[in-house]
């Protein structure tokens, strides 16, 4: 394999494959063995071996038949030999459902680096795209 940027821009799509099969290994084989990522709520999580741990519990239950739809990559570059960073999108469908809500749209960032002669996820970043108008009315409903 060759450190490219096609190679990068693919793991988030074998990412959701894994998701919407309900496997966390598969899931979350891309990632370096020391990884760590930040889920949307913040909770910062270390090591692929725990993030299985952790995942699996919840594909088998309150995650159970969800799928991640609308997975594009608008942004991926080797930022030097070895190192690069992928901007990833996506949006989960609860079971039974046609479309996601806006509010159920993600943005990821993934560092990624060159080891094990493919590329692995070092750190990934995961937000929720919430609309300016969402977070005002959300921050009135706090207020209260």
């Amino acid at each position: 394999m060759e450190q490219s940027v096609e190679a990068m821009s693919a793991i988030p799509g074998r990412m959701n494959e894994g998701w919407n099969a309900g496997d966390a290994a598969a899931f979350l084989a891309d990632l370096a063995e020391d990884a760590e990522m930040v889920d949307f709520e913040g909770t910062i999580h270390k090591g692929r071996d725990e993030m299985v741990a952790f995942h699996q519990p919840m594909f088998d239950t309150v995650l159970k038949g969800t799928r991640l739809v609308r997975g594009d990559v608008p942004f991926a570059r080797i930022v030097r030999p070895g190192w690069g960073v992928v901007h990833a999108r996506m949006a989960m469908l609860m079971p039974g459902e046609e479309q996601p809500p806006p509010h159920r749209s993600f943005l990821q960032l993934f560092a990624m680096v060159w080891q094990n002669d493919r590329w692995e996820v070092a750190t990934l970043q995961n937000s929720r795209l919430v609309s300016l108008e969402t977070a005002g009315t959300l921050e009135s409903l706090a207020a209260k």
